[in-house]
């Protein structure tokens, strides 16, 4: 069993060294990550630090980052 769960607040993840992309915007508009573990990463908006964080599996997070490379979500509206 993991000791984090989804929605806890990012805050509370000792450790988490979280990643923005340089992409982000000088008011820190962007989608931080951090590897929590070998199997587990979490997702946090960068406005609001202590807000909650989405916990992935590897192989969810792998899923995604295949998916985002390849362009599948293209088609959102920016």
């Amino acid at each position: 069993m993991s000791e984090w769960e989804n929605g806890m607040r990012a805050g509370q993840i000792a450790g988490a060294r979280w990643r923005k992309a340089t992409a982000s915007d000088a008011v820190n508009d962007c989608v931080e990550v951090a590897r929590l573990s070998e199997n587990e990463f979490a997702v946090r908006n960068s406005r609001y630090p202590e807000g909650p964080a989405l916990i992935y599996t590897r192989r969810e997070w792998e899923a995604f980052v295949d998916g985002a490379s390849k362009g599948e979500f293209s088609d959102m509206p920016v």
